[in-house]
């Protein structure tokens, strides 16, 4: 049995639990969010306990097994969504590095002839807190909020491919606490 599935599901405070069939949907202060169920796990919603449930009919099947943790994690992230929201800080290091918001797109000005533009997911927003560089050390700094960290997570990975960090100067988008391993330079000897 999965260990993360066998835990419940706790619902916090504020947060309302409609199950119809497999689909559960939960609305909380943030916004709302829906999820299909797989037809081979079983969820109740446990309204005494104020909490969710999933079960696993068939512990012995391996596929089975691998559904039941997810939709249990899946879950978890749904009411932690919708209660407190999911939030990635990205950080652009390079001078005349940018990045700004226009009409629902982001513009990161990384070192290439144009802009790359990047459409922002509905479920998604930016914030900016500093739109551009100064020199190597301050870097453009901008958040990502959003209620579904999936989203949340993949359009990250989408900004951070535009121009992922470089391991000589450290020049690129990176999350913001992330160790960027760096190479030292060529060594020129000198001739006598």
């Amino acid at each position: 049995m999965s260990r993360i599935g066998k835990k419940p599901v706790s619902i916090p405070q504020g947060v309302k639990v409609e199950q119809q069939g497999r689909n559960i949907k939960m609305a909380g202060p943030k916004g709302t969010l829906e999820l299909a169920c797989h037809p081979d796990i079983s969820v109740r919603v446990d309204t005494a306990a104020n909490q969710i449930v999933v079960e696993n009919p068939d512990p012995q099947n391996r596929r089975k097994r691998a559904l039941h943790g997810t939709t249990r994690a899946l879950l978890h992230n749904m009411a932690t969504g919708v209660f407190e929201g999911f939030s990635k800080e990205m950080q652009i290091f390079g001078t005349g590095y940018n990045v700004k918001e226009q009409d629902g797109k982001l513009l990161l000005q990384v070192g290439f002839a144009s802009p790359a533009e990047l459409p922002i997911p509905k479920a998604v927003k930016v914030d900016i807190k500093a739109a551009a560089t100064k020199g190597n050390e301050t870097p453009a700094v901008f958040v990502l909020l959003s209620l579904d960290k999936y989203q949340l997570g993949q359009f990250a990975a989408n900004v951070r491919r535009v121009r992922p960090p470089e391991p000589y100067l450290g020049k690129g988008i990176r999350y913001a606490g992330e160790h960027i391993v760096r190479k030292e330079g060529k060594a020129f000897a000198s001739g006598s």
